[in-house]
């Protein structure tokens, strides 16, 4: 045989292989997903809307959902991409995440350090401080633009 049909024939392996794979993945999910849609779930479409399930018809694929007390829509069991935990659960799932002065930040979060403007005395309060982007920031992390009564 000739070596390039080899590799076109391995190349194709390799991509059935995938294919059956992510296939395999999907429909695991799907099947997760069912089980964890029951009546009293809080979930979210997939347009974005959250609300509570009220009741489930599994004959006609419908989901009477509690999106605001009063309020209750009619839609479709597909339209349920997934069941969002609530505030035990996700407390329950996270350790405690409150920022301690030792620990190191977590990746993306800003750090905040004290430096002074250039140019500017260390005796100068309204510019000493946390500096943002160049804008001096109060002790509440608001910005600082008010000049010296003698500039």
């Amino acid at each position: 045989m000739d070596p390039l049909t080899l590799i076109m024939l391995a190349v194709l392996a390799v991509l059935i292989i995938f294919m059956v794979r992510n296939s395999r993945k999907r429909k695991r999910e799907a099947e997760e997903l069912t089980n964890k849609i029951a009546e009293g779930a809080y979930v979210m479409t997939n347009f974005g809307v959250y609300g509570t399930i009220l009741s489930i018809d599994v004959e006609n694929n419908q989901i009477l959902l509690e999106t605001t007390p009063g309020t209750v829509l009619k839609v479709h069991r597909q339209t349920v991409t997934r069941v969002v935990p609530t505030e035990d659960e996700a407390v329950a799932d996270t350790a405690v995440d409150t920022i301690d002065d030792q620990s190191e930040p977590e990746f993306g979060e800003r750090i905040h350090e004290p430096r002074s403007v250039a140019g500017s005395s260390s005796t100068d309060s309204s510019t000493s401080g946390t500096v943002l982007n160049g804008v001096p920031l109060d002790e509440n992390g608001k910005p600082t633009s008010e000049k010296k009564s003698g500039e």
